[in-house]
C-alpha cells in the first residue's frame, strides 16, 4: 500500500527532484531492487533517505543492525552492504505476503546468513532480543514507534542511533488536532508523544530531518534512560 503523505512534500518539490535524481543511484543487486520498487509502487524508502542513510553507515560502521518493518527486504539489504562480513542484520516483519518477498529478494541476492527474519508482532518479539545493537531501522506502523521505544532502548548500545522513518505526516503532524482526520488522530497523538519524550530526555540526544516524510534521529547517550 502506498503511503499517501510520500505526495505531501515537506519541502519544495525541485528540493525533492534533485535529492531523488542528482543524487548518486544505487548499483547491483540492491539498485535492482530499487528500481522494481519504484516502478511496481511498493513503499520503501525514497532515494534522499537512502543516500542519507548511505552516508550515516558508512560514519558509524556497524557490526549489529535491528529493524522494524521488513516489507519486501530493500532497506535491509541496503544496510547489509555496511555490515561487513562479521556483521549481522535482524529483521522483524508481521505481514505473510511481504515476508515471503523478502526471503525471495535475500535468497536472489545470496544474503540469507548475512540478515535474520523474524517473522511476527514486534511488540512480541523486541522483549526477547538481547542485543546490543549498534544501530536500530524503525519503519513499521507509525502509531506504534513509541511503545517499541522503551525496548529498542534497551537493546542499543550506548552511543548506538535508532533512526525512525515517517514521522512528520505529510508535514501535519504539528497542527492541531482538530485539523487533523479522525482516522488519522491516534498517528497523531502518538507521534508528538514520541517527540514530546524523546526530546525532553536528558539520555538521549535526538535531531528531526525532513527526509521523505521526515526522520527522527536518536542516540543513546547513557545506559540507562528516562523516558
Amino acid at each position: 500500500m502506498q503511503n499517501r503523505m510520500m505526495n505531501m512534500p515537506v519541502v519544495k518539490q525541485e528540493v525533492i527532484d534533485f535529492m531523488r535524481k542528482g543524487q548518486k543511484q544505487l548499483t547491483g543487486p540492491v539498485g535492482d531492487l530499487q528500481k522494481v520498487a519504484n516502478e511496481n509502487g511498493v513503499p520503501v524508502i525514497p532515494h534522499e533517505t537512502v543516500v542519507f542513510m548511505q552516508f550515516l553507515l558508512g560514519q558509524l560502521k556497524p557490526k549489529n543492525i535491528l529493524e522494524i518493518g521488513t516489507a519486501i527486504g530493500f532497506s535491509a539489504s541496503l544496510m547489509n552492504e555496511f555490515v561487513g562480513d562479521d556483521g549481522h542484520v535482524t529483521t522483524i516483519d508481521r505481514f505473510d505476503v511481504m515476508i515471503e518477498k523478502a526471503k525471495a529478494n535475500f535468497e536472489k541476492q545470496g544474503i540469507t546468513d548475512k540478515v535474520t527474519l523474524l517473522e511476527g508482532q514486534a511488540a512480541d518479539i523486541l522483549p526477547t532480543l538481547e542485543g546490543p545493537y549498534d544501530f536500530i531501522f524503525m519503519d513499521s506502523a507509525k502509531s506504534k514507534y513509541i511503545e517499541f521505544l522503551p525496548d529498542c532502548l534497551r537493546v542499543l548500545k550506548t552511543g548506538g542511533v535508532i533512526m525512525i522513518d515517517d514521522v512528520l505526516q505529510g508535514g501535519t503532524i504539528f497542527q492541531p488536532i482538530e485539523e487533523i482526520h479522525r482516522s488519522q488522530r491516534a498517528i497523531h497523538r502518538k507521534l508528538n508523544e514520541l517527540f514530546d519524550r524523546v526530546m525532553a530526555s536528558p539520555d538521549l540526544t535526538a535531531s528531526l530531518v525532513p527526509l521523505g516524510d521526515g526522520v527522527l534521529l536518536i542516540t543513546k547517550d547513557n545506559e540507562k534512560v528516562s523516558l
